[in-house]
């Protein structure tokens, strides 16, 4: 009964989202898929990691595909870093090395703080 409603709410959430909204929830899942990825190395885990660690590689393509890179420099450069941080996950999947999740981990949660921040200021 209440996970059925807790389906509603995380559906509505996500329908009635607006644009940045949406790409703040993209960028909370892929910092909480990751560690979930890293935990699941840590345990020996190879299923559970593997399939964080594709919904993460996901997260970052649905990221670089809604990038606008003609809006500046700057686009064509967080460009690069989701490049980057796409190529280590996958790497990272294929040798389930913890030492490259605990590389882009910190990048994930920085890129995480600051799209919140560009968030606020919009919203000002």
């Amino acid at each position: 009964m209440y996970s059925n409603g807790y389906n509603v709410y995380k559906n509505n959430s996500v329908n009635y989202a607006s644009k940045e909204q949406l790409l703040l929830m993209l960028v909370e899942g892929a910092v909480k898929f990751c560690k979930i990825a890293r935990q699941a190395i840590v345990d020996k885990d190879i299923k559970k990691a593997h399939d964080a660690l594709v919904r993460t590689q996901d997260i970052f393509s649905e990221l670089m595909v809604s990038l606008d890179t003609s809006a500046g420099e700057w686009a064509v450069q967080l460009l690069r870093v989701y490049t980057f941080i796409k190529d280590r996950l996958i790497e990272a999947n294929m040798t389930k090395n913890i030492e490259i999740i605990d590389e882009i981990l910190p990048l994930i949660e920085d890129i995480n703080e600051t799209w919140k921040e560009a968030y606020k200021r919009a919203k000002k």
